[in-house]
């Protein structure tokens, strides 16, 4: 008679997904604070940054399934912070989503346009923002 094979123990997982990582860069610490609080609850793991090079610092040591950026912070502006990740991390190019009270702006509409950056203008509906976040990460694996 052979011996059975021990079997792994297998604990339902109450996340049936592996949960997704999102990066919220803004100077504005109550709205970053707010927006950690509100994806978490949407049962996503936030990590916040109060500016870009905060951001890419923790850039350079986590993987992101998305990042949520203001465009105009202090030291390091969006965009700036958006070349410098995405030179680390090719794969954030399509990851990003900008947040911005300015996107009129000649300038930060030029970026947004020239690197088809998604971006959602400041007051936003927060519906908006959680579907934008769901669509980034829904085709990663």
């Amino acid at each position: 008679m052979a011996e059975q094979s021990p079997q792994k123990s297998t604990q339902a997982s109450v996340h049936p997904q592996p949960l997704k990582a999102v990066l919220v860069v803004d100077d504005d610490k109550q709205l970053a604070s707010a927006l950690q609080w509100i994806l978490a609850d949407e049962n996503y793991l936030v990590d916040v940054a109060f500016d870009g090079d905060e951001a890419l610092l923790k850039i350079k040591v986590h993987e992101y399934d998305a990042v949520i950026c203001d465009l105009l912070m202090p030291r390091l502006r969006g965009d700036e912070c958006y070349f410098q990740a995405t030179e680390m991390r090719p794969e954030l190019a399509e990851r990003f989503i900008f947040i911005t009270g300015f996107a009129a702006d000649s300038e930060n509409k030029q970026f947004l346009s020239e690197n088809s950056a998604k971006h959602l203008m400041k007051p936003f509906p927060i519906e908006e923002l959680i579907a934008a976040v769901k669509e980034l990460v829904a085709d990663k694996p």
